[in-house]
C-alpha cells in the first residue's frame, strides 16, 4: 500500500521505522530478529537507509597506492527482501544521488519494481569522507527534485506508479542560506512529484509545528512525518548536532550533563524526553511519527510501548 494512501485512511496513529542494512557477516536471522521486537506495535513500513561505496588506498610493494572500492554492508534491496518476505510489511528503500549515475539508479527502480516495492524515499545524499560539498555523480543527479522527477519519468514509461518521499530539515538544511531558502528547495521536491515528507529529527517540538506551518504557508500540501531518534549517550550531546546540524534544547543538555557520569541516567533522560515528544506531536494530530532506530532496539520499544 502507498504511504499516501496509509496516512489518508489511518484510524489510529501509528510508528514507523528506519534502519540501517547490517555490516556484511550479520545473517539474515540475525538483522530479523533485529526488527523483530518492534512488529508488536504494528508498523505499517520500515525504512531501510542506502549507504554510499567507500573508496580506500592500498598501500603497494613499490611504494604507490591502489585505490580500492569497499562496500561494508549488505545491500539494501536484500535487506528490503528479507524484510517483506519475512514479515509482510511494506518496505522503504532510499533511493540517493550521491554516488550513483542515471543507469544504476534506473536499475535500483527496476530491481524494486520487481521486488513489489511502492514506496521510496529520495534523497540527495551526503558527502562522503573527504568532501567539504557534495559531489554529484558525473552522470547523475545534483539535486533530490531532479532524483524525484527522474523517479517520476520511469514511473510514467514502466506504468508503474511509486509513492515518492522526500526528506525536510524542520531546522535548516546545513547548507541552506536560511530555513525560506530550504523551504523553497523542499516545495520544488514536492512540485517534482514527492508524495509525503519525511523530517531529520528533532528535539524540540516547537521546531517541527514552526516548520509545518511555514510548509502550508509556502504552498506545500503533502503530509509532514516527523522523524525521532532519542539520546541515549552524553557523547551524543556533541555528536548528533556535528552529524546532523541540529539544535538540543538548553534543558535537555542541561540535565543529560548533570548525569553525564550515569550512562543509565543519561539513557533514561534520552527516553524520556523523546516519549514525551512523541505524546506530544500525536496530541498535535500526527498520524504518524518516524523512528530513527539507528540500529538500537529497547529504548526505542520502551518508547513505543508508551505511546503506541
Amino acid at each position: 500500500m502507498r504511504i499516501s494512501q496509509m496516512l489518508s485512511e489511518a484510524s489510529k496513529p501509528y510508528p514507523s521505522l528506519e534502519i540501517v542494512p547490517p555490516l556484511k557477516g550479520v545473517t539474515k536471522k540475525q538483522l530479523l530478529d533485529s526488527i523483530r521486537p518492534f512488529m508488536e506495535f504494528n508498523p505499517p513500513f520500515v525504512n531501510v537507509t542506502t549507504h554510499r561505496d567507500e573508496f580506500e588506498f592500498i598501500p603497494q610493494a613499490d611504494g604507490s597506492f591502489r585505490r580500492a572500492l569497499v562496500r561494508k554492508r549488505v545491500s539494501e534491496t536484500a535487506v528490503c527482501a528479507a524484510i517483506q518476505s519475512e514479515f509482510q510489511i511494506e518496505v522503504v528503500p532510499h533511493v540517493i544521488c550521491g554516488g550513483a549515475s542515471r543507469e544504476l539508479i534506473e536499475s535500483q527502480l527496476h530491481d524494486f519494481q520487481f521486488l513489489g516495492v511502492e514506496n521510496l524515499l529520495a534523497l540527495r545524499g551526503d558527502c562522503i569522507t573527504g568532501e567539504k560539498r557534495f559531489v554529484p555523480d558525473p552522470d547523475g543527479y545534483t539535486y533530490a527534485s531532479q532524483l524525484v522527477e527522474a523517479i517520476a519519468q520511469f514511473s510514467k514509461a514502466r506504468g508503474y506508479s511509486f509513492c515518492v518521499g522526500v526528506g525536510a530539515y524542520p531546522e535548516k538544511h546545513f547548507e541552506a542560506p536560511n530555513l525560506v531558502t530550504d523551504i523553497e528547495n523542499l516545495k520544488k521536491k514536492v512540485d517534482a512529484g514527492a508524495d509525503y515528507i519525511v523530517t531529520q529529527m528533532f528535539f524540540d517540538n516547537n521546531s517541527f509545528y514552526r516548520f509545518r506551518d511555514k510548509c502550508m504557508a509556502a504552498g506545500i500540501t503533502v503530509p509532514i512525518i516527523p522523524g525521532l531518534k532519542p539520546l541515549s549517550t552524553a557523547r551524543q550531546l556533541e555528536l548528533l548536532p556535528e552529524a546532523f546540524s541540529i539544535d538540543i534544547p538548553l534543558e535537555l543538555t542541561n540535565e543529560i550533563r548533570a548525569h553525564a557520569a550515569d550512562k543509565e541516567a543519561c539513557y533514561q533522560i534520552g527516553k524520556e524526553w523523546c516519549s514525551a515528544q512523541c505524546k506530544d506531536l500525536l496530541a498535535h494530530g500526527c498520524k504518524t511519527v518516524h523512528f530513527y532506530t539507528m540500529g538500537k532496539v529497547d529504548n526505542i520499544v520502551d518508547i513505543l510501548r508508551d505511546n503506541f
